[in-house]
């Protein structure tokens, strides 16, 4: 058999060897969809879901019989822009099928027909389709759906960052996309979110047009009895060791985040030759590469958040699971001015996706961003410092 050069992918699609575990949310994913439903897919970020519906998407009972497509939505703040990402998400998705089926969808989209280019030697459509050329995005949204309606096979599209339409400037996107979508007999839908509160909000609140219009599935942090034992196998199957115990410890360092732990021992596995032991040194050299390699975006990210929601920020990254944050204790303990000021910061930090609360502690949602805080605040130690 012949081997990728790193097993431990970080990015593109994952092949069924070396993607980890995830079998029964992919069952469950897999049935809802093929079944007629739409599944809302919740977990924090870097935790898989892209990963998860993109082997979802590969899987025969999908691959063989439906057009899939995914469309991040993260940074888009319109339904211009939302309609203009989802329309070239279609279009690129289906322009391997051949000439007919993209002239087919080019020609139901009649609002923006005519800014279509052309190849000149193949005579395909070509998508030079700015977002400004999208006037009137209401009507050119549901030409899109006109077509996932009437298209010669059923469809999935998953689509996320989902929770990125509340926020948007125009009134009762919720509804109006809520109206498209139920429909639809021909198409379902993957609603995939990092915001938990806010997409529970959508589905389960019954003022929110989406309220019970979807299956809920919750991905959490893949256990580490399961994890474990998968990096060890794949190292030991490339003819290099490592200890169970110091893959025990990255996972607890990252938490289970999946994004985090797969791109340290990425790194790791890079550094250890064929026939040789990845050792702890090596492992944390890993990570503080990745640290390094992040420290820019990281400065970034601090210099635009305000003095009072830094201190706050710092005290949760100090405490790694903030409890209680507005009892006089964590005020003390951490310097901080008062209770309403804390409440004030955390409501903006919440706000912005920094952190989130699960099980009554607060977290830094990004697990790398958290271990650059506490070092820079003068941690005592590494987290993967020798035992």
């Amino acid at each position: 058999m012949t081997y990728p050069l790193n097993p431990f992918i970080v990015a593109g699609r994952i092949e069924p060897e070396y993607f980890c575990d995830r079998r029964t949310e992919a069952r469950r994913l897999v049935k809802s969809v093929t079944n007629g439903n739409n599944i809302v897919l919740i977990s924090p970020r870097r935790m898989g879901k892209t990963g998860l519906i993109q082997y979802c998407y590969d899987q025969p009972e999908i691959s063989n019989a439906y057009y899939t497509f995914f469309v991040d939505i993260l940074h888009t703040s319109s339904l211009r822009e939302f309609t203009y990402m989802l329309g070239r998400e279609i279009f690129r998705t289906l322009l391997p099928f051949g000439r007919r089926i993209v002239a087919r969808f080019v020609s139901t989209i009649r609002s923006i027909s005519g800014k279509f280019g052309f190849d000149p030697m193949t005579g395909i459509p070509t998508f030079n389709l700015e977002l400004g050329d999208i006037e009137r995005p209401e009507y050119t949204l549901e030409e899109i759906f006109l077509y996932l309606a009437e298209a010669d096979r059923p469809c999935i599209v998953a689509i996320d960052e989902f929770q990125q339409v509340a926020r948007y400037p125009e009134k009762n996107i919720e509804a109006l996309l809520r109206s498209h979508i139920q429909r639809l007999r021909n198409c379902h839908f993957i609603f995939a979110g990092s915001e938990r509160h806010m997409m529970q909000e959508m589905f389960t609140s019954s003022a929110r047009p989406f309220y019970h219009s979807a299956d809920l599935l919750e991905l959490k942090a893949i256990p580490p009895s399961v994890y474990v034992p998968f990096v060890v196998g794949h190292f030991e199957k490339r003819h290099r060791a490592i200890d169970p115990a110091d893959v025990e410890r990255v996972y607890e360092m990252f938490q289970g985040h999946t994004y985090y732990i797969q791109k340290a021992f990425n790194e790791a596995f890079s550094d250890t030759p064929e026939g040789s032991r990845c050792s702890i040194d090596i492992i944390r050299r890993s990570i503080d590469t990745i640290v390094e390699s992040n420290d820019t975006i990281f400065r970034e990210i601090l210099s635009n958040i305000p003095e009072k929601q830094k201190q706050l920020l710092y005290a949760i990254a100090r405490d790694g699971e903030a409890k209680a944050i507005t009892s006089a204790a964590f005020i003390r303990r951490h310097r901080l001015s008062s209770a309403s000021s804390v409440q004030s910061a955390l409501l903006r930090l919440v706000d912005k996706d920094i952190v989130s609360c699960c099980a009554d502690s607060w977290t830094i949602n990004d697990r790398l961003f958290a271990f650059w805080l506490r070092r820079l605040y003068g941690a005592p130690s590494h987290p993967l410092a020798p035992l």
